[in-house]
């Protein structure tokens, strides 16, 4: 692992719960006390936009509630010092809609479930930034059409974003590393297969033990804030 030349780095809602985001579902199988289907898919959005924008609206508005916290920031701190010592490939791709990577100062990083700050207009296609409420039909920045605009969520029954980058980084990684995922929602708990295929090593840190760990080369189980900064140590001082 200290040999590395190129990471790609999984992250889900794991890493951000320990800022206070919710994690994706409680064990009562709602979500913040929604169902799945009445929130997080495209026949939800069909059926009642308002109750939609109404759940994404707080959710963008609750992340000025919450910071990165030393996992996050210890991320930022790999890929800078990785590029800045011109070690190798950096690649961070996050299932979290939050902006807590952002925000922490990574450059190389893909959303591949959407982001709460960006809006996506069904009408032109185009997806911009994003920040107040969506409820109330704004107009669309880049088409100026009303009553077009929805969360740029990938619900469930989509197309995950970035899968043929993600794809090329994970066939050329010789290191893969999940962390905070509960390795049971496809397509990214197929990337340590791609990554084993691939022949590169495989790590995962996590709170406990998830479905993916039997596939992974190494594990080690506990708080992500704990976990990440003391890994990014052991990265660092080998090279």
């Amino acid at each position: 692992m200290p040999g590395a030349r190129s990471i790609v780095i999984l992250t889900g809602a794991g890493i951000s719960a320990e800022s206070g985001v919710p994690t994706f579902r409680a064990s009562d199988g709602l979500w913040e006390n929604h169902r799945i289907e009445d929130v997080a898919t495209p026949q939800a959005f069909r059926r009642n936009p308002a109750l939609v924008q109404r759940f994404y609206d707080a959710r963008r508005a609750f992340l000025g509630e919450v910071v990165p916290n030393a996992a996050h920031l210890a991320l930022a701190r790999l890929e800078a010092e990785w590029n800045a010592r011109g070690l190798g490939d950096f690649l961070l791709v996050t299932q979290n809609v939050d902006d807590l990577h952002d925000r922490a100062g990574h450059n190389r990083l893909l959303h591949m479930h959407g982001e709460l700050n960006s809006a996506l207009c069904t009408r032109c296609g185009a997806a911009r930034p994003w920040r107040g409420p969506l409820l109330g039909d704004p107009k669309c920045p880049a088409c100026a059409q009303v009553g077009g605009l929805r969360p740029d969520i990938v619900w469930f029954g989509e197309m995950p974003y970035h899968m043929d980058d993600i794809s090329a980084a994970i066939a050329a990684c010789d290191l893969f590393v999940s962390i905070g995922t509960s390795g049971a929602v496809y397509p990214a708990a197929g990337f340590v297969q791609w990554a084993r295929d691939a022949g590169a090593r495989t790590l995962e840190l996590n709170l406990e033990p998830s479905a993916g760990t039997p596939m992974f080369d190494e594990a080690r189980h506990g708080p992500a804030g704990v976990l990440v900064p003391a890994w990014v140590e052991e990265m660092l001082a080998a090279r």
